[in-house]
């Protein structure tokens, strides 16, 4: 059912809830306990949740500028891609006199412990991956001012969305690799469920089906090096033509697939191409160097503080995606005469 364009009140989630406008500042305030029940409470967020219901942000001004504290919520810090988006978020937080909190989700996706004893009374605003979406579960972040990164910006748990043009990038890259001939691409892809690596897999199938000739194989991997080798050699072991060139969601991805092409007597780029997507430090330590898409990490965590200070004030953010670069290495060449 489409919600209404009016925005929900406190009187809306009182009256859903069953309870009074006083009880409602006291829930989403996080200063029920030992004033009203547990019961009571979680019925009152769940109505919030249900409404879309955000605090009027004019009327939270004295608790901001109390703590002027910012949280940014990303999966584990398994590359330095994150590190530039801290960097970036830092930067322009420090201008502005805030400070950001780091918070790795443990497992790198899924639910996450609260890093604090109350989320709410600690923290101005929050700044999530929505590769580590779920752990706003546990941080109530859906009470809170929230930005959300890399996130479906039609279907987001937050205020305001901040996206690299990441449809771009792909299209980028089938683009080079159909000019270069190749007709059969492996798709070696993160075994993440996020709206970020879904949408690389739709433009990806997309564009290459526009092609007359071409074939897509897919194959799973998670985000280590020992996973994508293991996913390469079982895709590549498979019956029927081999594929030319391996498009890789990740650069991480990309390096395990060169062991992989290696182990089975194949050169990088002669027999079989390769390309990335990030251009971490990786890229050019890999031999040879590796064709990718460039993500600008800190301008990435530039703009998603910008927009959460911009959410803060009432405004609304500036609108577009981060553009990216495709950057042409070694590890892309013709394809290989059949």
């Amino acid at each position: 059912m489409a919600r209404s364009s009016t925005r929900p009140t406190s009187r809306d989630v009182a009256h859903a809830a069953g309870v009074s406008q006083a009880a409602v500042s006291l829930v989403l305030g996080d200063k029920w306990r030992g004033r009203v029940s547990e019961a009571t409470a979680e019925r009152v967020r769940q109505a919030a949740r249900d409404l879309g219901y955000r605090p009027n942000l004019a009327a939270r001004n004295l608790r901001l500028g109390r703590t002027r504290t910012v949280l940014l919520v990303v999966p584990a810090l398994t590359t330095e891609f994150f590190a530039g988006v801290y960097t970036g978020a830092a930067r322009v937080a420090g201008r502005h006199g805030f400070g950001v909190v780091l918070y790795p989700s443990p497992e790198g996706i899924g639910p996450a412990r609260d890093p604090f004893a109350s989320a709410q009374a600690a923290l101005d605003g929050i700044i999530a991956s929505s590769m580590a979406a779920d752990a706003l579960t546990a941080l109530r972040g859906d009470q809170l001012p929230l930005v959300m990164l890399d996130s479906d910006p039609h279907g987001s748990l937050g205020a305001a969305t901040v996206n690299l043009d990441i449809a771009d990038g792909v299209r980028q890259i089938t683009g080079h690799l159909l000019g270069l001939g190749h007709r059969h691409v492996l798709h070696l892809a993160a075994d993440v469920p996020s709206w970020t690596f879904d949408l690389r897999a739709r433009e990806l199938a997309r564009r290459l089906a526009a092609t007359p000739g071409t074939r897509l194989r897919t194959a799973r991997a998670p985000i280590s090096i020992d996973g994508a080798r293991t996913a390469t050699e079982a895709a590549l072991a498979a019956p029927g033509p081999r594929p030319t060139a391996v498009i890789c969601d990740d650069d991480k991805l990309a390096a395990g697939a060169y062991k992989a092409l290696r182990r089975l007597g194949l050169r990088v780029p002669d027999d079989i191409s390769v390309t990335g997507l990030d251009d971490l430090a990786l890229a050019t330590a890999l031999d040879p160097e590796l064709t990718t898409v460039r993500l600008d990490a800190e301008l990435f965590g530039e703009r998603g503080m910008q927009a959460l200070l911009a959410v803060l004030d009432g405004r609304t953010p500036d609108a577009g995606d981060i553009p990216v670069e495709l950057v042409v290495r070694g590890s892309t060449a013709p394809a290989p005469a059949s």
